[in-house]
C-alpha cells in the first residue's frame, strides 16, 4: 500500500465545457483542486482531436493549475518542446506511440517538465522497467485511449499494485497515476494498490459543485465515507 502522499486528483478537461476553459480552470482551482489534467489527441494515434499547445498557452497566463498534460499522438518528442514552452508543467507520452522512448524522456526533462510515461490497458509494465529512475510518473490508462466516459477495466487495479512493487524495489520515486473509468466507488481500491493520481474527468465535472466533489474523492481515497 502506497502511503507517501495523499491521493492528488486532477480533474480532466476532456469533461469539463470547452466553451468556458479559462472558467472551468478558475473554478477549479478557487475549489481547492491543484492538478488539471490535459488530454492531448491527434486523431490519429487515437481517434479524437483535442487540444493543442495554444490552448494550452492562452490557459497557462491565468491559471495557477499544475499542468498535466497527457499526449496521445504518434511520434509525441517531435512536439515536446512545444508543449514545454507552452506552460506544461508535466509531459506524458505513450509508451506505444514513440521509437525511441528514453529519449523522448530524457528530451521532456530538458525542456524542464516532468517525464511521464503512459501504458495501454494491454501494455506490459516491463515496458518502463529500466526507465523508472529517470521518470516523474507512470500513467497506468484503466481504458482503452481516445474517448471520454467509458468503463473502468477491472484488471488495471492488479497491474498497479504490480507497478508499485516495481517502483519501490528499484528505489525510484516516480508517482503512479491511473486513467479511465475513476469514480468514488474504485478510489479507495486504487489507492490501496498503489495509485498517487487519479484522473476523473465525467465522474468529477458532471456532479459540482467541485470543492465537494473534491472533498468527496478524497474521502473515498481515505476510506472515510462509503462511495456515492
Amino acid at each position: 500500500m502506497n502511503t507517501r502522499q495523499d491521493m492528488i486528483l486532477s480533474p480532466s478537461l476532456l469533461s469539463s465545457d470547452f466553451s468556458r476553459l479559462a472558467d472551468e480552470l478558475a473554478a477549479l482551482e478557487a475549489a481547492g483542486l491543484k492538478w488539471v489534467h490535459w488530454d492531448v489527441m491527434d486523431g490519429a494515434f487515437v481517434p479524437n482531436i483535442t487540444f493543442g499547445p495554444p490552448v494550452i498557452r492562452a490557459c497557462r497566463r491565468n491559471s495557477g493549475l499544475f499542468f498535466d498534460v497527457h499526449l496521445m499522438i504518434e511520434n509525441p518528442g517531435r512536439f515536446v518542446g512545444e508543449f514545454a514552452r507552452a506552460g506544461a508543467d508535466l509531459i506524458c507520452v505513450h509508451a506505444e506511440a514513440e521509437t525511441h522512448l528514453e529519449r523522448t524522456v530524457s528530451l521532456i526533462r530538458t525542456c524542464g517538465a516532468k517525464a511521464a510515461v503512459a501504458l495501454n490497458p494491454h501494455t506490459p509494465l516491463d515496458v518502463v522497467e529500466y526507465l523508472l529512475p529517470q521518470l516523474d510518473m507512470v500513467l497506468v490508462m484503466s481504458v482503452n485511449p481516445g474517448f471520454g466516459g467509458q468503463s473502468f477495466i477491472p484488471f488495471c487495479v492488479d497491474k498497479v499494485r504490480h507497478l508499485r512493487a516495481m517502483i519501490d524495489a528499484c528505489g525510484s520515486q516516480a508517482l503512479i497515476q491511473v486513467d479511465g473509468g475513476v469514480a468514488l466507488a474504485n478510489t479507495r481500491e486504487l489507492t490501496l494498490a498503489g495509485a498517487d493520481v487519479l484522473v476523473s474527468g465525467s465522474a468529477f465535472f458532471s456532479q459540482p459543485p467541485y470543492a465537494e466533489r473534491l472533498r468527496l474523492f478524497q474521502a473515498a481515497a481515505a476510506g472515510q465515507e462509503p462511495a456515492a
